[in-house]
């Protein structure tokens, strides 16, 4: 199904914005696919998509004028990734844009002479889709964000929270691979920080009740939420059922504390997407995604929910505090 969310996500003020000043003008009308797994009209999918839009109207590039943007979304389902994939290269693309572990995959199988742009690939090193991060080879490049370290220090913070925390629930999706990569760093942060860890699946979100019922049963003192687009999706399920359980939440991502989690830390995906924007720009004026270096984040977000923390009667450290980027009050 064709979805143009384009004109949505700016309000119809690009169709209309002049060139950014000193930008080239492509000879042709460039073709640029999107394969996402969030739906752009609300909630993260805009606020990402967003800023990849954004970042090509910073460099000059306006639908209608000298691109077009071809949408194939999967709604947090997975499995049909490839067949949007394959939609995408029958289309003739030039280029395909694409978040996620699975999205990615999705479009290697689908294509190996088209470049593919990872917005926010967690570890495409050791997922084996590219050689390496100075010179990736093939077709693919982009953003890689370094999820499964980071699942590590989300531990740790979560410890420096809830001191006395000795049980921690992690709620993952077995499908996503990279969540499989983040769950092994978890895990081997939490023996050296004496954490007992209890993973539990989630692959749909008639999951969720299970998942934190057993959480409950277990004596699980905080919960981690691993990075994934389902998840991410139906977040305000996975809030509500923190907050009904009374589980201290830690999460990957700014809009879940937002929403009334209690904290988050990670790389600022905004930044990720829009500057993937860069390497769009970089393959329409001839480059060559085996030639360009796949660059990690060098932002990290750690937003706190003060509100969330009264609720649950717990007394955020000043020095968490005093490190973190933004405090909900």
């Amino acid at each position: 199904m064709r979805r143009r969310y384009f004109l949505i996500l700016l309000g119809g003020a690009v169709a209309g914005a002049p060139f950014a000043a000193g930008a080239d003008q492509p000879a042709k009308l460039f073709r640029i696919g999107i394969l996402a797994n969030l739906p752009m009209t609300a909630g993260e999918g805009a606020v990402l998509w967003g800023a990849f839009i954004q970042g090509l109207r910073d460099l000059g590039y306006v639908e209608g004028r000298n691109i077009t943007i071809d949408w194939r979304v999967s709604e947090g389902r997975y499995e049909r990734l490839p067949d949007l994939a394959a939609e995408l290269v029958a289309l003739g693309v030039d280029v395909i844009v694409v978040p996620g572990s699975e999205g990615v995959l999705a479009a290697e199988h689908a294509t190996r002479t088209i470049p593919i742009v990872m917005a926010d690939h967690p570890d495409p090193v050791g997922a084996g889709l590219v050689a390496s991060l100075p010179r990736p080879g093939g077709n693919i490049t982009g953003l890689s964000l370094l999820y499964p370290e980071i699942a590590g220090k989300q531990l740790q913070l979560l410890k420096e929270i809830v001191p006395e925390v000795s049980r921690v629930a992690v709620l993952y999706n077995p499908t996503n691979q990279a969540n499989g990569r983040m769950l092994e760093a978890a895990q081997a942060a939490a023996q050296s920080a004496a954490i007992k860890l209890q993973s539990l699946e989630a692959r749909a979100p008639d999951d969720f009740e299970k998942a934190f019922a057993a959480m409950t049963r277990e004596g699980a003192g905080a919960v981690l939420v691993l990075r994934d687009g389902m998840l991410l999706l139906h977040r305000q399920r996975l809030l509500d059922l923190a907050t009904k359980s009374r589980l201290p939440a830690m999460y990957g991502a700014k809009e879940e504390v937002v929403g009334g989690g209690l904290v988050a830390y990670g790389p600022s995906s905004r930044d990720s997407f829009r500057h993937a924007a860069t390497y769009v720009d970089k393959i329409l004026k001839g480059a060559k995604p085996a030639d360009l270096p796949i660059e990690q984040p060098t932002k990290f977000e750690l937003v706190i929910n003060l509100k969330t923390a009264k609720a649950l009667g717990i007394a955020i450290p000043q020095s968490i505090l005093a490190s973190a980027d933004e405090v909900i009050e």
